[in-house]
């Protein structure tokens, strides 16, 4: 996307030549020498003449300078492979990490390739956007239209991390930036260094500002309302069935939440497939009896329309095993956005946390 830069407008001015009062007694010397100042005249006419003409053009080549080294400049980008100098005029974008695409439309970004199967018409104004090249699904992937693209940046992430390496081989021209989140550091801080980065990347810093400061506000009013003692749960739901979310990095989506508000785990159990949550059974969430669950539906818009699909309300909510669990007595459920398991971007993590905020307010 061509990003616009200001240019500063240079103007010249000539001064304009003063004549001094003529004496009385210089009118006779005066009548002597007129050809001679008819002369000097015409010439000094043209020396402004020629002074002006030589400011035009070179304000018009400074400006011309400007424009080019605006559109052709470049922006000091860190991220998780080191430093680049990402042009701030690419001409091909092309987007894999499902979580910057929400981010990307945001910042009125037009990608050249996408993955289009990881997106939905509900969430995603991509989804539907014929002009974008698709790049498959991660697990077969097509990669040919990345050379088609013939793209100057490449957004990877998430799902197609893993080809990264294909990636540099297939572009190797092009700069490709990854913002994973990392080891031990904090998601909410994750999130923001992403979001200010792309921002950065597309001179769109305003919005990615206002991204940042609602996602502050709802983690701000759920660090106010919860308790530091009410336990908490996570579970993942698919396929009618519950998984266990660990609670900490290795969790999926919900548990990094964990250490960001220093929430109470009802079971202290490691997880083993961070991907798709750890088997538990309906006896085990009982005895546990957590006060608060926060519940992803894995298939909520992959599978919803499909024969047999069961909401995750439906699956936690009319289960007989668990009609005496604390949080299901008193309706302490929050459920993460539908499109949940698709976005994981910062947007979904500020509705996730205001819906958050909201139940434990509404229960204080």
């Amino acid at each position: 996307m061509p990003i616009s830069a200001s240019t500063a407008q240079l103007s010249s001015t000539v001064r304009s030549r003063g004549l001094s009062a003529l004496s009385v007694g210089a009118i006779a010397a005066f009548a002597l020498t007129a050809c001679a100042g008819e002369d000097a005249d015409a010439a000094d006419a043209e020396q402004v003449s020629s002074d002006t003409q030589a400011e035009e053009t070179a304000g018009e080549t400074a400006e011309g300078s400007a424009e080019e080294g605006a559109e052709s400049g470049t922006v000091t980008i860190e991220d998780d492979h080191g430093t680049h100098e990402v042009s701030t005029d690419p001409q091909s974008v092309i987007v894999t990490d499902n979580r910057s695409f929400r981010t990307l439309e945001a910042f009125g970004v037009q990608p050249s390739a996408a993955p289009l199967g990881l997106m939905d018409a509900q969430t995603h104004s991509y989804a539907e956007d014929e002009s974008i090249l698709d790049l498959g699904m991660h697990r077969e992937p097509n990669l040919e239209n990345v050379v088609a693209a013939e793209p100057d940046l490449i957004i990877n992430g998430q799902r197609f991390q893993q080809y990264y390496q294909d990636l540099t081989e297939l572009a190797p021209e092009a700069t490709i930036l990854e913002f994973e989140p990392q080891e031990d550091a904090d998601l909410v801080e994750e999130l923001i260094r992403k979001t200010e980065s792309l921002g950065s990347v597309f001179a769109e810093e305003d919005a990615a500002a206002e991204l940042v400061e609602e996602l502050e506000t709802e983690v701000a009013r759920v660090q106010e309302a919860y308790d530091g003692e009410s336990t908490v749960m996570g579970l993942l739901t698919s396929g009618g069935d519950m998984s266990y979310v660990a609670p900490g990095p290795e969790g999926r989506a919900i548990g990094p939440v964990f250490d960001t508000f220093d929430l109470v785990p009802a079971l202290e159990q490691e997880g083993e497939n961070e991907s798709h949550g750890d088997d538990i059974s309906v006896e085990a969430i009982a005895t546990a009896n957590p006060d608060w669950l926060l519940v992803m539906d894995r298939d909520a818009r992959i599978s919803q329309e499909e024969e047999g699909y069961s909401p995750a309300a439906e699956i936690v909510e009319d289960s007989e095993a668990l009609q005496n669990v604390t949080a299901v007595e008193e309706g302490n459920i929050v459920y993460l956005p539908e499109n949940f398991y698709l976005t994981e971007d910062i947007q979904a993590y500020t509705e996730f946390f205001r819906d958050f905020a909201d139940a434990l307010e509404a229960a204080e």
